[in-house]
């Protein structure tokens, strides 16, 4: 998960989620921080096509809307996010054995989805 500031101007790696343990969470973030938006990345990619994550999403992004239809829900390209986010912790000098940390990685490529999203508006 990550968020953005007040000015939804930069995004910031907020935690990473377990499936499922999810809903518990977007249920806690949700009520406390009451967003206009939820932003999730699609791994359709830049062609469109469909791959093992897209049924699942897909199926999220279905029940989100359903228990909190007043919100936004919009799918944003998660192409080449991870990768990115792995270069940016090498870069920033965390260790190997940090990088190799799923939810290290995962918190950064959500921060660079949301980037994407803000850049997109």
């Amino acid at each position: 998960m990550a968020e953005t500031d007040a000015m939804q101007m930069m995004a910031f790696p907020l935690k990473t989620v377990l499936t499922e343990h999810l809903l518990e969470e977007l249920t806690t973030y949700i009520t406390s921080e009451l967003p206009e938006v939820i932003v999730i990345g699609d791994p359709d990619g830049i062609e469109g096509m469909s791959t093992d994550s897209s049924e699942l999403v897909s199926a999220w992004v279905s029940k989100i809307k359903i228990k909190w239809p007043l919100i936004n829900v919009v799918k944003v390209d998660e192409t080449y996010s991870s990768q990115l986010a792995s270069r940016m912790l090498y870069e920033g000098g965390m260790r190997k054995s940090k990088r190799r940390e799923k939810g290290a990685v995962d918190k950064v490529a959500a921060s660079i989805i949301l980037e994407r999203y803000l850049e997109q508006r």
